[in-house]
């Protein structure tokens, strides 16, 4: 059970990045899912380079972190796609 937690936790963070970053309609469902899972992991290492403790489980601030990866996931595939362009 706790592995379909992560994914929906993926999902979540995942498809309120894409809001933030107005790429819902072009990356789809499991593109936030994707987005999501590897944002958690993006957002916990930047959190612990500042000292910060990283995703800690299902609460507010895991999802929090998981955006602001996701996030920066978002923008780094953005600048990728604009440098190959």
């Amino acid at each position: 059970m706790g592995i379909i937690l992560w994914v929906v936790f993926g999902a979540l963070a995942g498809w309120i990045a894409s809001m933030l970053m107005h790429t819902d309609s072009s990356q789809g469902t499991l593109g936030d899912i994707i987005m999501g899972i590897i944002g958690s992991v993006v957002g916990g290492f930047l959190m612990n380079l500042i000292g910060k403790s990283g995703v800690s489980g299902f609460n507010l601030y895991s999802l929090f972190v998981a955006v602001i990866g996701a996030v920066v996931v978002i923008y780094i595939g953005r600048m990728m796609r604009k440098g190959s362009m």
